[in-house]
């Protein structure tokens, strides 16, 4: 059933992602409103949103019929629990990645949400990456040819464990990065064969791990996803090597950078990365470089389509089927680093 616009959205945390990532992109979005805000803080809120009513839980959020669409941004256990109570409700859901902390409470929300009829969507903005779309644009060109080596990092230096639910135990890189990383691999390259994974606590005094390395095995394409906090040289964004040319990309979307320093989603060269990659060919008995014009990022995409599905007018843009393939990827890099092997799907 479609819903009528301006569509009614319910933002359930105003921490860092709710804040940063999720209230502006909506407010952005034309034919979604931010209605309510759930949150201990209203002065923080409304210094933001001051027409955004702010309620002090989920349960008065949920009570209210004009609340169309909630989008959870809470601490990753939170994210299950909520999702249940916003569809018990007859809301429609977005849950900001990861979908859950276990593939089990995953699965669990996704047969609710088929049970309930209701849309439920996770929030993978970084299909929306300027670098990733770039990437996709050569490989549908064929500018690479077919790709045998795909290397994907986000590395950081943050060695000081920080008081946050991130870095407690239970939690920790492969759950916090490990979505955006192994979502990108399975949008261009499908399901692997196997997997093999080495997780780590490489930070004094880590309670959870803050480096993985993953490998994904293809017939003949080998996937490398790396995540670390302990890296000082965290230039590097992607290595990707094809039958006919290499692309190297250094840096991170800049859309992050922008929103955390308030810049309004859409407004002019929103998405534009500053540094493009570089695509490297053969050339005689050497090689020639040129700078690839990067695609603009576009997490705006997301909350359109969001709203495209509610309308009736488009396709859900990250449907919980895809998100929990990411999470069974999840599951078994924990258990192939647990076991020390290689684990098939």
């Amino acid at each position: 059933m479609s819903s009528p616009l301006p569509i009614h959205v319910a933002l359930v945390g105003y921490g860092f992602v709710g804040k940063t990532f999720h209230a502006p992109l909506i407010v952005a979005t034309p034919g979604l409103v931010l209605h309510t805000v759930v949150s201990s803080d209203p002065v923080k809120v409304l210094a933001d949103h001051p027409v955004a009513k702010v309620v002090p839980d989920l349960a008065t959020a949920l009570a209210d019929p004009a609340v169309d669409l909630v989008v959870i941004a809470t601490p990753d256990p939170l994210h299950a629990p909520q999702a249940h109570a916003a569809l018990d409700a007859g809301k429609a859901v977005v849950i900001d990645k990861p979908f859950a902390v276990t593939l089990e409470e995953a699965r669990a929300v996704a047969d609710h949400a088929a049970r309930a009829g209701k849309l439920l969507s996770i929030f993978h903005n970084r299909r929306w990456d300027s670098d990733f779309l770039t990437l996709k644009g050569l490989i549908a060109d064929g500018s690479l040819g077919e790709i045998v080596q795909y290397e994907s990092h986000f590395d950081r230096f943050r060695p000081v464990v920080r008081d946050r639910w991130r870095e407690a135990p239970g939690a920790g890189a492969l759950l916090d990065l490990g979505p955006h990383l192994i979502d990108q691999a399975l949008k261009l390259f499908g399901p692997p064969t196997s997997v093999f994974a080495d997780l780590a606590i490489q930070k004094d005094g880590g309670k959870a791990p803050d480096y993985f390395h993953l490998l994904l095995r293809y017939p003949r394409l080998r996937v490398l996803l790396h995540a670390s906090q302990m890296t000082v040289a965290s230039d590097l964004r992607m290595a990707v090597h094809g039958t006919k040319a290499s692309f190297l990309k250094q840096g991170l979307d800049p859309q992050e950078n922008a929103l955390k320093a308030g810049v309004i989603p859409g407004s002019q060269g929103w998405g534009v990365d500053p540094r493009p990659g570089t695509l490297t060919v053969p050339d005689g008995e050497g090689t020639a470089s040129r700078v690839v014009a990067g695609a603009p990022g576009d997490y705006l995409a997301y909350y359109a389509g969001i709203r495209d599905a509610l309308l009736g007018h488009g396709d859900n843009p990250a449907p919980p089927e895809e998100a929990l393939a990411v999470m069974e990827l999840i599951d078994l890099a924990a258990r192939s680093a647990a076991e020390g092997r290689e684990l098939r799907l």
